[in-house]
């Protein structure tokens, strides 16, 4: 390759380069920082907090109810003890149950609220990447300079 031709390559895509504009988002940050991110944790708690304190008195029903059979154990007879035990069991089958109820439907809901944030997260990077004449913004990046970081303009756009 002539030298002509290498210079020309280097001054094209240098100018390719200082024609595109990037920018990055991180969405971790929108999740965290963001009002409407924060308005649906509430929400979320809001909604959850009930179930939670009842899997917390269950928990406790559970351990007080292991405690007093380990105390009560050597002067029960055989088949009390066995029964006792088997109610422990039980007891504690079901409260494995409600409590993996409880995460997945916490977990589907916050997924829900989280897709809505993120969906107006999406509207207000397109108006700004449209507005600013953005070429390419991306939302998940090993790395990113904070030179190109756009994060703060959309927080601030959601919390309007």
């Amino acid at each position: 390759m002539s030298l002509t031709a290498a210079l020309s390559i280097g001054v094209m895509s240098s100018a390719l380069a200082q024609e595109t504009k990037i920018g990055f988002v991180s969405t971790e940050r929108i999740f965290r920082e963001a009002a409407p991110s924060k308005a649906a944790t509430a929400k979320l708690e809001q909604e959850f907090s009930k179930r939670e304190k009842e899997l917390q008195e269950a928990a406790a029903r559970l351990k007080a109810a292991a405690e007093r059979l380990d105390k009560e154990a050597p002067v029960l007879s055989d088949s009390d003890r066995n029964k006792r035990q088997r109610e422990l069991a039980e007891m504690d089958k079901d409260f494995q149950r409600k409590q993996r109820e409880f995460r997945e439907d916490l977990n589907q809901r916050r997924n829900e609220e989280l897709a809505v944030v993120l969906e107006r997260a999406n509207k207000v990077i397109k108006q700004i990447a449209e507005a600013e004449k953005y070429d390419i913004i991306f939302q998940e990046a090993v790395y990113a300079s904070p030179r190109i970081d756009i994060t703060e303009k959309v927080i601030k756009a959601l919390n309007k």
